[in-house]
């Protein structure tokens, strides 16, 4: 009953559920039940054995306590109180793997586990998230109609669908976080970018809000407008002067990339954004580095119609960027789909993510459409994305270009503009590393015209073998 659980949990009573209560701290339920018990209908309990028996059967409890050994303390707390058919739901940020093991040992005792990633924050959770459930597809036909329910809507589609057995949903959540890491990284590359060509805060905020109108229109770029006005009660100056610059992480963007490398999936976009983040919170690099580097003062001399002209570079460098995110978090959870028997419908998960979720944008119903029609092996390949794409990438270069001789780092924007280069590439430097790993450890190369793999005897007389 903190207050995700709280949330969620009046958000069901508003869609005319009767809904049990239970937290293992009673006050935090007692609080909820004095600020909000005449919403709707609640049950409270005492005990974990009075919350399970007052529920109708199937049993469907949602969990919504911190990821990790405490879902499965809590987990444990339930399992003598079920019955054979009963579904439990983790609604938290959990480890995908956690998640799988979690249903396989439920499964064995006759449960259902549902791992549900819920996207939207505090504000979703009460008015409409976006949801992606993972499971038995049984599971779903008993779940499925109250997550929709409850969930946001968008032309009147539920902003939730099923994702995929075991830990599937909670992947596509994690992943999802992992394009969100991206996107703030993104707004915070053209951030630096503006500033660095003298416009004011009030400027920028302008700026960010002509381009919410646009096809950048979406949550984070609504709101960052707002975050660039807000004044500091304390101080009265700009807020975000006043904010460490530091940025905080909770795990889900670190999962992704090292989630895309077991894969074998390039989300080098996805994993900048993470390590930018990891810059910016260590100190001592900072300090240090301060105290010796020299570099440009981070400076972009525009005036007059050159100013403009770069505002609206950074406007599409941005857009390119962002899609090279979504590209790679799609690709990661198309590949995973495959590696785990998921089958996941990409088109479904761009569809849920239309409304209700930190990541919501216009772009995300252009990324369901191209779905839809096409048998995309990446977005960059969709017809409406490749022509805009292609539009944008001299802007897209222009804004890399200025930043790195103003000595404004763009992690973010220089590494999407890498990836679309190295998947278009006929050819890129592969082949000189396989020819270097065959040198010092004989790792073996293939060749463009001949089957199998071989080998060059380095320090012999450079013949070449076949070796299978």
């Amino acid at each position: 009953m903190a207050v995700m659980g709280s949330s969620l949990a009046r958000n069901m009573a508003r869609h005319g559920y009767r809904v049990a209560l239970y937290d293992h701290w009673v006050d935090q339920t007692q609080k909820m039940m004095a600020a909000h018990g005449g919403e709707g209908a609640f049950v409270p309990a005492g005990t974990v054995e009075d919350f399970v028996t007052s529920l109708e059967r199937p049993r469907r409890i949602v969990l919504l306590v911190k990821a990790g050994d405490v879902t499965d303390q809590v987990i444990d707390s339930l399992l003598p109180h079920l019955e054979e058919g009963d579904i439990v739901v983790d609604g938290g940020n959990s480890y995908y793997e956690d998640t799988r093991r979690r249903e396989a040992k439920l499964r064995e005792l006759g449960f259902h586990f549902v791992g549900a990633g819920i996207s939207g924050g505090e504000v979703g959770a009460l008015e409409g998230p976006s949801i992606m459930p993972g499971g038995s597809k049984e599971s779903y036909e008993a779940l499925g109609p109250l997550l929709e329910d409850i969930s946001a809507h968008v032309d009147g589609e539920p902003c939730c669908a099923y994702i995929g057995t075991d830990g599937a949903g909670h992947f596509v959540k994690m992943v999802h976080n992992g394009i969100e890491y991206a996107d703030m990284q993104f707004i915070g590359e053209a951030y630096e970018l503006l500033k660095a060509a003298g416009l004011s805060l009030e400027e920028m905020a302008q700026v960010f809000e002509t381009w919410n109108t646009g096809d950048l229109d979406s949550y984070l770029i609504e709101i960052t407008s707002q975050v660039l006005r807000q004044v500091d009660a304390r101080t009265g100056a700009p807020l975000i002067d006043v904010i460490v610059d530091a940025a905080g992480m909770k795990g889900t963007g670190t999962w992704t990339v090292q989630s895309a490398l077991t894969l074998g999936i390039p989300v080098n976009a996805i994993a900048e954004a993470v390590f930018a983040r990891a810059v910016s919170s260590h100190p001592e690099l900072r300090e240090h580095a301060q105290a010796a580097l020299a570099g440009p003062d981070r400076t972009i001399e525009v005036t007059g119609d050159a100013r403009q002209q770069l505002i609206d570079d950074i406007r599409d460098a941005l857009w390119a960027s962002k899609v090279v995110a979504y590209a790679q978090g799609l690709d990661e959870i198309r590949s995973a789909g495959k590696e785990y028997g998921w089958e996941i419908n990409v088109a479904e998960v761009a569809k849920i993510w239309r409304d209700g979720c930190i990541i919501r944008a216009k772009l995300l119903e252009r990324i369901r459409s191209e779905y839809a029609a096409n048998n995309l092996v990446t977005l960059l390949e969709a017809p409406s994305v490749k022509s805009e794409l292609e539009r944008c990438q001299g802007a897209w270069r222009r804004v890399i270009a200025a930043a790195v001789g103003a000595g404004v780092p763009v992690p973010g924007f220089s590494a999407a503009v890498a990836y679309y280069d190295m998947a278009r590439a006929p050819r890129v430097n592969a082949a000189l590393t396989q020819g270097l790993r065959d040198f010092f450890g004989a790792h073996t190369y293939r060749r463009i015209d001949d089957e199998g793999s071989f080998h060059t005897l380095w320090s012999g007389d450079r013949s070449e073998v076949k070796v299978d």
